[in-house]
């Protein structure tokens, strides 16, 4: 999904440009490019959520909570993450209810497609739950891991990422991008 979300923004940014191109040199416009991209980068951000949280990559400020103790720290990302779980859990019943209301009144956009809303939002819910369910497996391994007295593991799982993790991701790439030449 998340390879998907990456492309979708590729899609959003050509979509644009050859809206702003076609405006510019040919006196035309698609007429629902506010509109079409707006949903593009709804879906994708929803669509990306869950690789982002498996992968360690949101945006933390864990100052305190580094200093912490191994044990201490692994259920303070238990708990953290148990809050996030609920408020993922929150938006995605909010992101149901609004696809549903506008099945109910078979509600469509005011561009010159006309889009059903059930579409977009539909494919922006179901990103969102799929979020839900990886916070869910996440807490879940977590949890196992700190009754089972692996707080590292969970720090691994849960934490923030450390400048190994970066590290390690870069010569991973570059090893990668480097594999078809030949070693001098």
């Amino acid at each position: 999904m998340a390879y998907v979300a990456g492309w979708n923004y590729i899609l959003c940014a050509l979509f644009i440009t050859f809206d702003v191109v076609a405006r510019s040199l040919f006196g035309f416009s698609s007429q629902a490019t506010v509109e079409m991209t707006g949903y593009m980068l709804a879906a994708g951000i929803a669509w990306a959520l869950a690789h982002t949280l498996a992968a360690r990559a949101h945006i933390r400020v864990d100052v305190l909570v580094n200093r912490l103790a191994p044990r201490r720290r692994a259920w303070l990302h238990l708990l953290s993450l148990t809050l996030l779980l609920g408020l993922g859990a929150f938006i995605a019943w909010a992101a149901w209810e609004l696809v549903d209301e506008s099945a109910l009144f078979q509600a469509h956009d005011n561009s010159a497609w006309h889009v059903a809303m059930v579409v977009p939002q539909g494919i922006w819910a179901f990103g969102i739950c799929t979020f839900v369910v990886m916070a869910a497996l996440l807490l879940a391994e977590g949890t196992l891991a700190a009754l089972t007295g692996q707080p590292e593991l969970v720090d691994g799982l849960l934490g923030a990422r450390t400048i190994e993790d970066e590290t390690a991701e870069a010569l991973e790439a570059v090893a990668m991008a480097h594999e078809g030449e030949p070693v001098q």
